[in-house]
């Protein structure tokens, strides 16, 4: 298995995790402000919507590479 490819995947899903982490708690620290359950169902729809989008993504890239040709199997 080509190692690079795994390596820059997780660090990817880190630096994502990391970021969608630092603006939910800045949105939620100014919630605080105003309204605290506005912030967190604020939080979680965009929570919803970036996995729904990477779902998304990636079976319009397994459809695509499908389409292509590709060799997409595991073993």
């Amino acid at each position: 298995m080509d190692w690079v490819a795994t390596g820059f995947v997780t660090f990817k899903a880190l630096a994502l995790g990391v970021a969608m982490f630092f603006a939910i708690k800045w949105h939620y620290d100014q919630g605080e402000k105003g309204d605290r359950r506005a912030a967190l169902r604020t939080g979680g729809k965009l929570a919803a919507v970036f996995v729904l989008a990477v779902l998304g993504v990636g079976l319009i890239a397994f459809m695509l590479g499908n389409m292509l040709g590709l060799d997409l199997s595991i073993s």
